[in-house]
């Protein structure tokens, strides 16, 4: 009888508890209802009429100018006609309610099933990876906000945004919306954009051409033509499969909006700096935040250097191809870029974005391996035919040579002597060499890689050859030094980072005289300039792509010469064409500064000991002590009679 009288007790003690809190809960949202309500009523009646907000547009304009402050280029934001809701294609309105706010015709402002979607995609991925806000929110953040992320403006945008429901028709709200956002390109509301990016009204946008507008306010400096022609062009598609998914348009309207199919206006008379300021402009919002003051951002740019390497690029391309140059300085600061023949032909970025193989310019990572392994320039290493596995490489002109020095197999590109070294060091050790380096993209494995056969792009090829031209440190790259507003209110001004240190100064020290000795001796000869010169060529299969890179002791350069569509170009070679390009640039570019000696020995006497292996994967070398015992030479009879080797310059 005790026993049941406590149980009874102990219910109705839990009984209260939970309807003590449910009462304090109820009582807490009450409140927060009714505070709500007030603030809602309050905004809605401080709410501008609609005639009010069309005539306030706002925008930003951006001057870029170069490491001497000189004007590059003025980017001003552009309105188009304003269109009122009947005369915006209904593709246009569909378009973008199917991919910003697929419930915008019943949400009052805010959408709950929208922010528990996006928190439960947030909190999955531990990062901000999806958004919640509907049109109206993001209307009120461009009317009356920042894009600055914190809990007080969230606030306030969901205040704004459930006024602008009481005060306006779902109508009114999307033509303010897209009459107002900004779509990339300087381009405010979607007249402009159109005008902009395809050459003609708004009101005569095609499924295609509002998917591409519709999908460029997730990101417009990523998605906008402008920038990324085929990035936009791949989320169009994602818009297009959300307008089907909500009935918008059938499937067979769906396949006949091709977007890759649209064409872009020509955005009128452009430099060839426009790719680099294009590149820039990327990374504005890295450094800033979002404001709509104009502002000036002074890059890295030469332009006297960008002119030569334009006219360089131009004067040595061959017929049908295109060509491409980055060339950056000793503290990481990029002077010139070439992404193409002509910007205004095609602002496709070639030095940034294009993924090519590099051919024998690759086998800088295999001979940084085996340096590291403990060779030296001067061992002696052969030069034979050689099979690994069903792979039998051969050298270009057919040949062997015989007994050679490191030095001059890599002087001469030896095939299957890179072959062998990959083989003796592991093919895994020359791919970590490769991303340790800074190649972000996939890299094979297979034997054949040590020819070159791993896609890259342009310009981590050309940072990896600066971290040895700075005696193995990394300077991170970098196009921005200072960002400031017209009234000169300073916004952002670059401090130089501490390098990490990638490579052992001994072995870029090394690696240095062995790309001396390519150019001086080697397949790199049309590239010299009358000054210490390290470098080294690369041609791939059937002549698709020839590159160049090399340095001075300020500057390296990378050049590549090649067709869109990786189809043969005759007579191409790294040696070649992209070298003589290298060469016109770098005689111009640093024409003007006293020769430098490149840094071919440092006095360190080599050892794998000066390399702690724990942490070479993350480029921290710290000096060790010897072991009381020092290994055998690593160059013995028995390995060269195992010599393996392949390719071609």
């Amino acid at each position: 009888m005790v026993k049941k009288t406590s149980r009874k007790k102990q219910h109705g003690l839990l009984a209260r508890v939970v309807f003590g809190v449910l009462k304090f809960g109820v009582v807490v949202g009450l409140l927060g209802l009714i505070a709500l309500t007030v603030a809602v009523g309050v905004s809605w009646s401080g709410l501008p009429n609609f005639n009010e907000l069309k005539k306030s547009p706002n925008g930003q304009s951006i001057e870029l100018r170069d490491a001497d402050n000189q004007l590059l280029v003025s980017l001003g934001p552009s309105y188009g006609e304003w269109l009122p809701y009947a005369r915006i294609p209904q593709t246009m309105r569909g378009a973008m309610i199917a991919v910003e706010d697929r419930r915008f015709g019943w949400h009052p402002g805010v959408d709950p099933i929208g922010i528990a979607r996006s928190a439960v995609v947030n909190f999955r991925a531990g990062r901000n990876v999806q958004g919640g806000s509907t049109i109206t929110q993001q209307l009120a953040r461009n009317l009356f906000l920042t894009s600055k992320k914190t809990f007080g403006r969230k606030g306030r945008e969901v205040v704004l945004a459930l006024a602008l429901e009481r005060k306006f028709s779902k109508e009114a709200i999307l033509e303010l919306y897209l009459n107002r956002v900004y779509f990339g390109g300087g381009a405010y509301g979607i007249d402009a954009a159109s005008r902009r990016f395809f050459g003609h009204p708004a009101t005569t946008l095609s499924l295609a051409e509002a998917s591409i507008i519709a999908g460029l306010v997730k990101a417009p400096s990523r998605y906008a033509p402008s920038a990324d022609p085929e990035a936009a062009r791949r989320r169009a598609a994602t818009v297009i499969g959300a307008m089907v998914k909500a009935g918008d348009v059938t499937p067979a309207e769906a396949s006949a909006a091709d977007p890759t199919l649209v064409r872009f206006a020509s955005p009128g008379r452009q430099t060839g700096a426009r790719y680099f300021t294009d590149w820039v402009l990327t990374q504005l919002d890295q450094y800033v935040e979002e404001t709509l003051e104009p502002i000036q951002v002074v890059t890295t740019l030469d332009t006297a250097g960008q002119q030569a390497a334009e006219a360089a690029v131009a004067a040595e391309t061959p017929a049908g191809a295109q060509g491409a140059l980055v060339a950056i300085a000793r503290d990481g600061g990029v002077k010139a870029m070439v992404g193409g023949r002509d910007y205004l032909l095609s602002n496709y970025n070639r030095a940034v974005t294009a993924r090519r193989q590099p051919g024998s310019s690759f086998k800088l990572f295999v001979y940084l391996a085996a340096l590291e392994d403990g060779m030296k320039p001067e061992d002696m290493v052969e030069d034979r035919p050689v099979t690994i596995g069903k792979w039998s490489p051969r050298n270009s002109n057919g040949r062997y040579v015989g007994p050679l020095t490191l030095r001059d197999a890599f002087a001469n590109s030896v095939n299957t002597v890179a072959a062998d070294l990959g083989s003796r060091v592991g093919f895994d050790t020359v791919a970590d060499m490769a991303r340790r380096m800074g190649l972000s993209t996939r890299i094979d494995r297979q034997p054949a890689m040590v020819l070159g056969t791993s896609d890259v792009t342009l310009f981590e090829m050309t940072q990896a050859y600066a971290i040895v031209a700075n005696k193995g440190a990394e300077a991170p790259v970098y196009g921005i030094t200072r960002v400031t507003t017209a009234d000169g209110r300073v916004l952002y001004e670059r401090a130089d980072p501490p390098g990490r240190v990638v490579l052992a100064p001994y072995v870029a020290a090394q690696m240095t005289d062995m790309l001396q000795a390519a150019v001086e001796t080697g397949t790199g000869r049309a590239a010299q300039i009358g000054r210490p010169l390290a470098g080294k060529t690369g041609t791939t299969s059937s002549n698709k792509d020839g590159w160049f890179l090399g340095f001075t002791q300020t500057l390296t350069t990378g050049v590549w010469m090649g067709r869109d569509d990786a189809k043969r170009v005759s007579g191409l070679s790294g040696g070649r064409a992209p070298a003589r390009a290298f060469a016109a640039y770098m005689a111009k570019a640093v024409g003007g500064v006293p020769p430098e000696p490149l840094t071919t020995s440092t006095g360190e006497e080599p050892s794998p000991y000066l390399v702690e292996p724990d942490d070479a994967a993350y480029g921290i070398y710290e000096e060790g002590p010897l072991p009381e015992e020092m290994p055998e030479p690593r160059l013995s009879e028995d390995w060269l009679k195992e010599t393996l080797g392949a390719g071609q310059p």
